[in-house]
């Protein structure tokens, strides 16, 4: 009887897939999600669904019956010039100067990478003109994760101008559109704000070519009908690989319908296509989920560890920087000294920052010596091996910081190669931190960075990590490489960059690297193919940091965000600790300075972060009372096999006798009992959590919860919750 009905739905669904073939239905599915295409009659593309994922595959021929798509213009790239009113996701200029362009159906493609993986091709064609456009749709079944993007090429018999495309476009139908962005600057970034989208454009893009996301992160949450929460309510969040000047537009229409349209920005952005070349768009990765804003982070978080970070399954070193405890101010006798220091604290590296290398133009503040990476001989007489070789005597291991596709004014590079700068050749120059962008769309210039790294290491193998720094925008935009094609400059120059780390990472495949930009203003999941973390913010002050991190982990793992423990702030050093524990944990500060407890303390929590990574770095993350909302902070790692969790929560500045309410926990499970621990604390203080030693049900746990906050301003409490 069991095989005759799995015959029966074989069967079933072998009809269903004919009728959807011969109404040219197309399918993109995760176990979650439905993305649903239907061609027109006119032969035209469009979109009929995206939303929650249909229990019966045949609801899918009532939809395509039932809707009229076509005449809602839900068109999935529409080229510009034709009866669309509103914004186009394709600009074209052909050879005779026509600025339309009609894309119609021509096949598709779907290639079964793995059994969780399937990437489907939809090939669209004009016409008129020979424009062809390949869109690309992976979907990742059991992360709930699609990622599009779009080529374009043409064999006109002269180059083509784009001046729109798009990497991916989508339509919703809701009775609201909440919209939550992620902005700031130096110092605060990640800060979330929301609105209600209504008639019209919203647009949140960046221009600053380099440094790029450094007021306007590549990220968004959109809620569908509700404002986004937590736990609860449909919510689309999406972010784009790239690591220049982004775009992502919210276009509510006359009757209501939102476009959301994604990629690169074209301002000052025209491409000038070649006939053969193919124009290739960033990803445009998103999940969409039913329950809220914490499942879709958690989506992402798993889709980014197994598929998209350098190493996203391995683990991650602590370190100890010298930054904040010297700055530019040290020599080879001090930093071989703070390497013992890294060893005493008990982590895995010494990690060298700003400072270390110019001669002609000594590095000695932030005014000279970028582009000269040469040790500096009055700070290093014995150059950088003597480093590589004092940290591994301590027993740690030694990395370095560089700022490779920057370059001072004052430096033997500039003085040598201003041809290799982005710089007017007829205007006063305007600095930004004393310092001008090197052209990365010359191959030149693209090989002097790679050989920046590749020398490095090829004299000094047993470096064991970089810090890759970018502090600057582009600013004076003119490339002396590119001439005439200025207008490509913005897309060349990432370009550029990709193709520096991809030979990097082809020769040093498990080389760790740390992606840095004045903080957080590179934050993207392409760069991340190349870099196994990167810094969120140059502000570590601790109540800062919550909300920085809160932001940042919307989208982004645990182990990709570097948090270090440094003096900014006056609170204590268990506080700025447990802070800095929630993310990949380091330091930035004078162990000598340090009390014998405050020591021995931070001794015991790289002991316990170390014993607990597994669950820290990999396991499911959970935001449990916002900061944002109320006056503390907590979240929560849960182990994969839920027999191990972490809560970490923070007091920040509660009112005069205010309510505290228990954290109810999430993601255990509720028929298991778990003893609850508090670790991190002081040498010689007791815990007076009064959960302390005691087990509760998992259930218990997620319904009732634990009393962890108090009245103390900037308190903090870390438990280690264990399954009995």
């Amino acid at each position: 009887m069991k095989r005759q009905l799995i015959s029966l739905l074989v069967l079933c669904f072998g009809i269903f897939q004919l009728q959807a073939a011969d109404k040219q239905v197309i399918r993109i599915s995760t176990a979650a999600t439905d993305l649903i295409f239907q061609v027109g009659a006119n032969g035209r593309l469009y979109q009929s669904y995206l939303g929650p994922r249909f229990m019966n595959g045949t609801d899918i021929e009532c939809l395509s019956k039932d809707r009229n798509v076509a005449a809602q213009g839900w068109e999935v790239y529409p080229g510009s010039g034709m009866e669309d009113y509103f914004e186009p996701a394709l600009g074209i200029t052909h050879n005779d100067g026509n600025m339309a362009t009609l894309l119609k159906f021509v096949s598709q493609e779907v290639r079964r990478i793995d059994t969780n993986v399937e990437e489907t091709i939809i090939t669209l064609k004009d016409e008129v003109y020979p424009i062809e456009v390949k869109l690309h749709y992976v979907s990742f079944a059991k992360e709930n994760v699609i990622k599009s993007w779009s080529e374009i090429c043409h064999r006109e018999k002269k180059p083509v101008t784009l001046f729109r495309y798009a990497s991916a476009m989508f339509y919703f139908e809701s009775p609201r559109y909440f919209l939550t962005e992620f902005s700031g600057d130096w110092a605060r970034e990640a800060m979330m704000t929301s609105q209600e989208l209504q008639f019209g454009k919203k647009i949140i893009d960046t221009k600053l070519g380099s440094r790029a996301a450094m007021h306007a992160h590549p990220f968004f949450q959109l809620g569908l009908g509700h404002p986004v929460a937590e736990n609860e309510g449909l919510v689309l969040v999406g972010t784009i690989g790239w690591t220049g000047n982004f775009r992502f537009t919210f276009e509510v229409d006359n009757v209501g319908n939102l476009r959301v349209i994604s990629g690169i920005n074209p301002y000052a952005s025209c491409y000038e296509l070649v006939p053969g070349e193919v124009f290739k768009t960033p990803e445009f990765i998103f999940t969409l989920s039913g329950n809220g804003v914490g499942d879709a982070s958690r989506n992402l978080h798993d889709w980014a560890r197994h598929y998209q970070v350098k190493d996203g399954l391995g683990a991650r070193l602590t370190l100890l920087n010298n930054w904040e405890n010297t700055g530019f101010n040290f020599n080879e006798e001090i930093l071989l000294g703070l390497m013992k220091e890294a060893k005493h604290l008990g982590v895995d590296m010494f990690l060298l920052d700003d400072g270390w290398f110019g001669n002609n133009h000594p590095r000695n503040d932030d005014r000279a010596g970028l582009g000269d990476w040469e040790p500096m001989k009055s700070k290093l007489p014995n150059g950088v091996g003597p480093l590589v070789e004092g940290a591994e005597k301590a027993g740690v291991k030694f990395g370095i910081w560089v700022e490779p596709e920057m370059v001072n004014p004052k430096s033997d590079l500039f003085e040598e190669h201003p041809e290799w700068v982005i710089h007017q050749p007829n205007r006063e120059p305007y600095y930004y931190r004393n310092q001008l962008v090197l052209d990365m769309s010359n191959p030149k210039v693209q090989d002097y960075v790679y050989g920046i790294i590749d020398n490095l290491m090829t004299r000094h193998p047993g470096i064991a990590f970089f810090k890759w720094d970018c502090n600057s925008p582009i600013t004076n935009i003119y490339s002396p490489y590119l001439k005439n094609k200025q207008s490509q400059l913005y897309i060349d120059h990432v370009r550029g960059i990709y193709s520096v780390l991809e030979r990097l990472k082809e020769k040093y495949p498990n080389l760790p690297m740390m992606l840095c930009s004045g903080g957080g203003a590179r934050c993207d999941y392409e760069a991340l193919k190349y870099f196994t973390e990167f810094w969120p913010s140059d502000n570590t002050e601790p109540v800062e940091r919550i909300f920085i991190q809160w932001g940042f982990s919307q989208v982004f793992p645990s182990q990709v965000l570097c948090a270090h423990v440094t003096g900014w702030g006056k609170q204590s050093v268990k506080f700025r600790t447990d802070v800095a524990m929630m993310c990949k944990l380091g330091f930035d500060i004078g162990i000598a300075d340090m009390t014998a407890d405050e020591q021995a303390f931070c001794q015991e929590a790289v002991k316990n972060f170390k014993r607990l990574s597994p669950v820290i770095l990999q396991g499911d993350f959970y935001r449990l009372v916002s900061p944002y909302e109320t006056n503390h902070a907590a979240v929560v790692h849960v182990g994969k096999d839920k027999r191990k969790a972490v809560l970490y929560a923070y007091d920040l500045y509660p009112r005069f006798g205010e309510k505290l309410f228990p954290v109810k926990l999430q993601g255990l499970n509720p028929v298991k009992n778990y003893k609850i621990e508090e670790i991190n604390l002081m040498p010689g203080h007791q815990s007076d959590l009064t959960a302390h030693g005691k087990i509760y049900s998992g259930d218990f746990l997620m319904k009732v919860g634990i009393d962890v906050f108090t009245g103390n301003k900037t308190h903090s409490r870390i438990l280690e919750i264990t399954a009995q």
